[in-house]
């Protein structure tokens, strides 16, 4: 018998000699016979010689040799054949090898699914799965594609002079349209997007693409384009910087924006917000036509910013920045180019994925003249898909990348990226498990290890897994979030909160696997070896491995398998032997002669040689004559004939600055010169010496030096730039410190401001003590005496600065500072349970406080916070409270102790909108100081992290788009930790009008709602004038947008909070007559102009306190200290005339002088000395327990103007202020008088979370106790809410009379006024005292944790198994929506206990009660959202916990329905709860974060109160991210309870479990039968004699209060 292929030794038939010695191999229908050799034929890929050959789609080329396919026999000429089949190769799903027939075998279209793979379908295909940076390689057409065989010898260059000629053919001999070809080509490119990124294909739910278009005829390419995309459903955004004045340009605008495609004003600098909200780019900028174009804005800045973008890129016949013809490429990296008409020599270069012609419409008769010998176009496709560029060099030997077709010659990184991993071959390719996230960043960081994934989720993860990837929960690479990581398939991931940057901590990580889909795969490649040769001139050979893998555990001594090569070689070389050159000419060396006569300078070069090269051509040394000035007597300044001393003076930012001094240094006399309004001076006659500085001093200016250049021909010349005067600013305050007595301790402050602050001086307890060096203080050996405030002043020319007290703590040697003894802390007890005999429900858990302990002194140069140690729960007890029934668990703090201080991160989040619609602010862009600290989402959100250190957060808040305003906030924060939520309201920039800038203008300031003008804004001719200090006469557009205080609902988007430093550097208020931003741009360029002195005038009729003229001033905001610096005085000038009533009056004004130039924010404020403070206190409901204040509300303060006589306006304000409850209340500062009480008025307002609280009612009758006031106090303050009179206005503000305390009366001195000297007494006054409060109105809601823990307050977190949140860094609150169907709102209770963790199963973690609400749509229907504990790691972080989650509805109620996802859900991730008891719904809680779809509703936030709202609101609504303040009881709800009313006198379930346990468990059993009574779960019934009754629940989204049954009964 004859062996078959793989035993003969007769294999010599394949080889040929040429296309014609080759050896035709048959195709038969069965298996043929060649010189007696059989070939086996397998259903798939043939082998021959000992190899695979594929079956590519067209004429495939291996070692750049083509492998003709005839309609019946192929040829194969001599070429070595790859070794392995081409990775994602698309075979028929008949097995057949689909050979001979002439045509392309299959027109397989690729389909990326969720795992980052691409999908190829198509007839009679087999799906094989292929990573999709390997997926282009199979996506080619019939016949050779190529560029450069479309590029033919007619047309070797595809320059752009021969694109130009065949599109002039087409217009003049083809009479073709220059829009019918614009038409053509923006249909075919939007034909090109839809084959490369079909609809179902997009990584984003929305089709959204960015067309960035330039001013050129590719621009008009795209706008048609992007209008075809929208008729192709997808929703395309326009990007047109500059628009051209082409009527046919505007006329594709025209049709663009009727068809509601967005056009932007602006991109966005910030690369990561094109990432998120594309998923890609249509590079239509420049094109062939846009050459040596790339330079000159927009076109600039639209190209680096496409630079950086990572979201594939669609260039327009030719990608921007490159060159059509011949040469280098440009930055830009397109994944897809689309050639017009016919491929650029720039194709050539091209190395992307996708590769499109769009000239189908191109007569041959032309095609012929020009060369093109393009592919067939498939079908009625407009455009058809080449192949991979040419002109790549031919491999060595298996050079191009295993898998990745057309890509030869390019070699490994060393590490390579995901997405260039050789997934091909593992034989059939590689996928990507579904993410797993088991811990959460608390304890020492975030551990995602492989080992403890593999033992909750078994078999879901590979053996041996090729690749990890990491994610935060924000889909943040680690590398964007600037942490540090380890991650490694082996392993797993884990992050450290030690490794992290100062004051960051770990996020919340979840992670992925790519595993094989076969057994056997290979390694990565190794990196490419040295070349063999390393001189220059030579070549030599470089090797690379890689190593045959099994994703099982196999024997040692079973050899593995990999179809392939396991090492690679190529030709390498050092390069050619370089010339010798020259190096940069030295600089000139000082003249021979210093003075008088001339004389000479010279200057060198040297010769880097080559070798076997000849020397460098040229001199090394050149000589040249000079001429110094005259000797002189003095040397500083030599006057002399033709010598003259020229320059400039600019600001910091470029500007002219005109009638600036100039001295030469250290000679302040006469001032050589003046600049002039370009900002450019002239001294005649003046020959400055060799080392002579220039000196430049203006009034508001800092002085600046700049050195002298001379040539020595005579001409002199220096340039010199002058910073703006800054008042100092803190930005290091000193920090509290506890020691020992004999320890050592250091302060240290800091302060900026221009010129920088270089004398410091330090305070203590008022007292100035002897400076130190720079901001530091260092005292060592410290005495009790040394103990109390110690502040910091910091002084510089332009003013002085005042730091924020610091308090030092000097305990006596061996004096404890943390008592063991906690202090009292009680939490509430369900109904059912109490602790003595007097029915209290109140329980005594114990609390340590967050005092710092003595810190070491072993560093006395340390400045900053301290890491330090605190007092600390030392000990905790496990005690039993008995209930009705049963034992309610508690853990309570037995012993505190000093401990690690715990370090929470403080954050500020919020919204951002505009004042007057409420449009949120997009992507706007975040400063803090003068760093850029992030941008705002679509909905205008924000977070910010706050510095560490920080104690007065200045944030800005810009618009790219330049319709609102900037806002400069300073924003409230708890310096304890955790997050404070705040709206920022931004003010629209007034429409501008145009002025003439030769003439004199006038622009009245507040004249909007049928007021009388505060003051006006006079402009004389030629005010107006450019950077360069050019005066600009043409037209000016000015908008000058006005803040009314006489409106008082203007108080909440005015900048900053009117502070400013006084003299002693004192932090001072100003009261406000008006702010005002200005705007001035060119009328036909739009660039931005400033204005000269210009003349501010003020009604002084508007000052409603004489005592005001006189301290009148102007004032401009600083951005970065976010405080106000006096601009000038407003003095007292006669004005005109004014008509009231029939008679004209004298007009007084007040005038003062400005000048617009960095700045354009003003103020017309006065500074104010009568001042107070107002203590407020903010409660969790109307019972004002002291136990139950809130923590992190945030309280505003409006004081409202005065009129004449004191009586209060409350239509008017001047001034406004915020802050941040704590542990005891707040201290707002409030103008007071204390001559009449109703002098000074002010409104307060709270918030927290963005819920607004409610204040103590006034009307009908006022109650002190309730207000937290006494009499006759209360009566003088005149306390009134704001529906006092009208009952339908909100009631969540009140108003008073911020009367002075008079110091003889008692009633007075015990608040809530306190005098401005009495803030200590203030911020330490106890509960008793007299406040003013706010209460959350929160109807129904109960909640019990068994560790206790207050979510107001983040460092009382303790770690505990037991703790309901295990992460004080990161909180995350889980809800489940039920449905309940019946006539009344149900009481729904939620049971956690410890589930599948062996130190807690079975352990009780807390209780959840919730009132349902009604849902207005529905009759009979109501939902609730009830909190329960997520599963997840617990504190250690060690092993994860299925929280055992019971609901139980109160009343009759059966359950009759389950949502399907969740039921299906939870059976594919065992173990189950017994759920064989209709009352009640038990689980285990999923580890997974569920959405809407199965009725769970989970968030994740820094605080953990505003994470519960988030998730309500979601809840409430039935969406994942959406939010209502209305109950849609129908959607996304989890189980469904119907509930049908009891006969009077009947108790329920619910009830009789609460009271009679053994009897109801009892009925349950004879209700059940004996079947169900062995199925029965024990974990219904300890939930149920658990069951407290609900006292307290959460207030409604809406506000209200819910109508239908009281609090606490069914």
């Amino acid at each position: 018998m004859t062996k078959g292929f793989w035993g003969s030794a007769r294999t010599q038939l394949v080889r040929g000699d040429g296309l014609d010695g080759g050896v035709r191999i048959p195709q038969p229908r069965s298996v043929p016979r060649y010189r007696g050799v059989w070939i086996p034929q397998p259903r798939s890929v043939p082998r021959y010689r000992g190899v695979w050959i594929p079956q590519p789609r067209s004429v495939p080329r291996y070692r750049g040799v083509r492998i003709p396919q005839p309609r019946s026999v192929p040829r194969y000429r001599r070429a070595r054949v790859l070794s392995g089949p081409l990775p994602g190769q698309v075979r028929p799903a008949d097995g057949s090898d689909d050979r001979g027939a002439g045509r392309c075998p299959l027109r397989a279209r690729p389909r990326p699914d969720n795992r980052g793979f691409a999908r190829f379908y198509g007839t009679g295909v087999r799906a094989v799965t292929v990573p999709k940076s390997l997926s282009p390689g199979v996506q080619r057409g019939c016949g050779d594609s190529s560029v450069a065989r479309v590029l033919s010898a007619g047309c070797p260059r595809g320059s752009r002079a021969e694109a130009e000629a065949m599109e002039k053919e087409l217009l003049e001999d083809y009479r073709f349209g220059r829009q019918q070809l614009i038409e053509i080509w923006g249909h075919a490119c939007a034909v090109a997007v839809t084959k490369a990124f079909p609809l179902p294909s997009l990584p984003r739910r929305q089709p959204t693409l960015l067309v960035a278009c330039g001013p050129a005829q590719t621009g008009a390419i795209g706008l048609v384009c992007a209008r075809h995309l929208r008729s192709f459903d997808y929703e395309p955004t326009i990007f047109y910087p500059k628009r051209s004045p082409d009527p046919l340009h505007r006329d594709f605008t025209t049709q663009c924006e009727r068809m509601d495609i967005p056009f932007l004003s602006y991109l966005p600098t910030e690369v990561q917000l094109i990432n998120d909200a594309y998923n890609a780019v249509v590079d239509a900028v420049l094109g062939a036509e846009g050459e040596g174009t790339e330079g000159t804005e927009p076109c600039a800045a639209t190209l680096a910013t496409l630079r950086h973008v990572r979201i594939p890129i669609v260039s327009l016949d030719v990608p921007s920045g490159w060159r059509a013809g011949p040469g280098d490429s440009g930055d830009i990296r397109p994944a897809v180019l689309v050639s017009l008409a016919a491929p650029k020599a720039a194709a050539r270069r091209f190395q992307g994925q996708r590769h499109f012609l769009a000239g189908r419409f191109v007569p041959e008769e032309l095609r012929r003249k020009f060369g093109i010998r393009a592919p067939p176009y498939p079908g009625s496709d407009c455009v058809v898909a080449l192949g991979p560029p040419g002109g790549a060099p031919e491999p060595l030997e298996n050079e191009s990348e295993p898998g990745k077709a057309g890509a030869a010659g390019k070699p490994w990184k060393g590490e390579p990226d995901l997405e260039e991993l050789d997934l091909g071959t593992a034989g059939k390719g590689a996928a990507w498990t579904s993410w797993f996230n088991i811990d959460h960043p608390g304890g020492d960081g975030d551990h995602e290890s492989l080992a403890a994934i593999r033992f909750y989720f078994g078999e879901r993860v590979c053996a041996r897994p090729l690749a990890l990837e990491a994610r935060s929960t924000g889909w943040e690479l680690p590398a964007a979030l600037g942490q540090v990581v380890h991650a490694s398939p082996e392993r797993g991931f884990r992050c450290l909160h030690r490794e992290q940057p100062p004051g960051k901590a770990c996020a919340n990580y979840h992670v992925r696997f790519l595993c094989p889909l076969d057994d056997v795969y290979w390694s990565h490649w190794s990196a490419w070896s040295p070349c063999s040769r390393s001189a220059c001139g030579s070549r030599g050979v470089q090797s690379r491995s890689r190593r045959c893998r099994s994703a099982r555990a196999r024997s040692r001594l079973k050899e593995l398998r990999c179809r392939g090569k396991a090492t690679e070689r190529r030709a390498c070389s050092a390069g050619p032997c370089p010339e010798p050159s020259w190096t940069e000419w030295g600089a000139w060396g000082p003249c021979s002669r210093t003075c008088g006569g001339s004389g000479t300078r010279s200057r060198r070069r040297s010769c880097k040689p080559a070798k076997r090269s000849p020397p460098c051509p040229g001199r090394a040394a050149e000589a040249q004559e000079c001429h110094p000035p005259p000797c002189p007597a003095d040397p500083g300044r030599v006057p002399a004939a033709g010598c003259a001393l020229r320059g400039t003076v600019v600001t910091a930012a470029g500007a002219a600055l005109p009638d600036a001094r100039l001295y030469l240094e250290n000679r302040p006399g006469e001032p050589l010169a003046r600049s002039d309004s370009r900002g450019r001076f002239t001294a005649p006659g003046l020959c400055p010496g060799p080392a002579a500085n220039l000196s430049a001093r203006r009034d508001g200016f800092a002085p600046a030096l700049a050195p002298i250049v001379t040539d020595g021909s005579g001409a002199a010349v220096a340039h010199l730039r002058l910073r703006r005067l800054e008042k100092p600013h803190m930005v290091l305050h000193p920090a509290d410190r506890v020691r020992e007595a004999g320890q050592d301790v250091t302060f240290c402050c800091e302060a900026s401001g221009t010129p920088a602050p270089q004398n410091y001086s330090w305070y203590h307890n008022g007292t100035l003590l002897a400076p130190g060096p720079g901001g530091r203080l260092e005292l060592r050996g410290l005495a009790p005496e040394q103990a109390g405030t110690y502040r910091c002043k910091a002084t510089s020319e332009a003013g002085a600065i005042l730091s924020e007290p610091a308090q030092l703590t000097v305990l006596a040697q061996g004096r404890p500072s943390c008592r063991a003894e906690p202090e009292p802390s009680l939490v509430e007890l369900p109904s059912d349970c109490s602790q003595d005999a007097g029915g209290s429900r109140y329980y005594n858990v114990g609390r340590c406080p967050a005092s710092p302990c003595p810190g070491g002194s072993a560093e006395p140069s340390a400045c900053g916070e301290e890491s330090g140690r605190c007092c600390g729960v030392r000990r905790m007890e496990l005690r039993q409270v008995p209930c009705a029934g049963s034992l309610l668990p508690v853990k309570v703090v037995a012993e505190c102790g000093c401990g690690p201080c715990a370090r929470p991160r403080a954050l500020v989040q919020g919204r951002v909108t505009a004042a007057d619609t409420g449009e949120p602010l997009r992507f706007g862009r975040i400063f803090l100081g003068g760093r850029r600290a992030g941008f705002t989402g679509y909905q205008g959100s924000f977070t910010i992290e706050v510095p560490p250190d920080t104690r007065r957060l200045v944030a800005r808040f810009v618009d790219g788009q330049q319709r609102l305003l900037d806002a400069v906030r300073v924003l409230p924060f708890d310096r304890r930790g955790g997050a404070v939520y705040q709206e920022v309201k931004m003010l629209r920039k007034k429409e501008p009008v145009e002025l003439d800038g030769g003439r004199s203008n006038a622009i009245p300031l507040g004249e909007a709602g049928g007021r009388e003008p505060v003051g006006e804004l006079l402009l004389p001719a030629g005010a107006f004038l450019r950077p360069s200090g050019e005066v600009f006469n043409g037209t000016v557009k000015a908008s000058v947008t006005f803040v009314d205080p006489r409106d008082v609902g203007t108080a909440g988007a005015a900048s900053s909070d009117l502070s400013f430093a006084d003299a002693d550097g004192e932090i001072a208020p100003l009261r406000t007559y008006g702010m005002f931003a200005v705007d001035f741009r060119e009328g036909d360029s739009g660039a931005e102009l400033q204005a000269g002195p210009v003349r501010v005038r003020m009604d002084a009729g508007q000052v409603r306190m004489p005592e005001h003229l006189g301290k009148m001033k102007l004032w401009s905001l600083n951005p970065e200290s976010g405080l106000w610096e006096e601009e000038g005085v407003l003095r007292a000038a006669g004005g005109g005339r004014r008509k009231r009533k029939r008679k004209r009056e004298e007009r007084t004004f007040l005038v003062g002088n400005l000048e617009i130039r960095e700045r354009r924010l003003f103020n017309l404020d006065v500074p104010e000395d009568r001042r107070c403070f107002v203590k407020v206190r903010a409660y969790s409901n109307e019972k004002f327990n002291p136990h139950e204040q809130l923590e992190g509300v945030v309280v505003t303060l409006v004081n409202l103007e005065p009129q004449p006589g004191f009586p209060s306006n409350p239509r008017a304000w001047g001034r406004f202020d915020s802050a941040v409850t704590g542990p005891n209340g707040a201290c707002l500062p409030a103008f007071c008088d204390g001559r009449r009480p109703d002098a000074y008025a002010a409104l307060l307002t709270a918030t927290l979370g963005g819920e607004e609280l409610e204040a103590v009612a006034s009307s009908p009758k006022l109650n002190p106790g309730a207000v937290g006031v006494a009499q006759p106090y209360l009566g003088k303050l005149g306390y009134r809410r704001s529906d006092h009179e009208d009952a339908a206005l909100k009631k969540t503000a009140f108003q008073i009379n911020v009367a002075k305390p008079d110091p003889g009366d008692p009633d007075e001195s015990n608040g809530p006024v306190y005098s401005y000297r009495s803030l200590r007494e203030c911020q330490e006054a106890p509960v008793s005292a007299n406040h003013l409060r706010f209460y959350r109105v929160e109807v129904d809601r109960y909640e019990y944790n068994v560790v206790p823990f207050k979510e107001s307050d983040v460092s009382s977190w303790t770690g505990d198994y037991l703790a309901w949140w295990p992460n004080p860094q990161e909180f995350r609150a889980c809800f489940i929506k039920v449905r309940l169907e019946g006539p009344q709102e149900y009481m729904v209770r939620s049971r956690n206990a410890g589930g599948s963790h062996p130190r807690t199963r079975g352990q009780l973690y807390g209780l959840r009660d919730s009132r349902s609400v009604r849902d207005p749509l529905l009759d009979n229907t109501s939902g609730a959202c009830v909190e329960f504990k997520c599963g997840g790691m617990l504190f250690d972080q060690g092993l994860a916990d299925r929280t055992l989650v019971t609901v139980v509805p109160q009343g009759g109620c059966r359950r009759t329905a389950t949502n399907a996802l969740l039921r299906d859900y939870l059976s594919r991730h065992p173990p189950l709860a017994d759920n064989n008891h209709t009352a009640a719904f038990s689980m285990l809680a999923p580890l997974d974060p569920l959405g809407h779809n199965y009725g769970i509703y989970t968030v994740t936030d820094q605080s953990p109160r505003l994470a519960k709202e988030i998730a309500i609101g979601r809840c409430f609504a039935g969406t994942s991210d959406g939010f209502s303040r209305e109950m849609r009881a129908a959607e996304g709800a989890a189980v469904t309870f119907s509930c049908q009313e009891r006969p009077p006198g009947s108790e329920s379930l619910f009830q009789r479990l609460l009271n009679a346990p053994a009897e109801a468990l009892q009925e349950i059993r004879r209700e059940m039968g004996r079947s169900e009574l062995r199925r029965a779960p024990p974990e219904v019934m300890d939930f149920a004699s658990g069951a407290p009754g609900p006292t307290a629940a959460r207030r409604s989204p809406g506000g209200q209060r819910r109508p239908g049954g009281q609090r606490g009964r069914p």
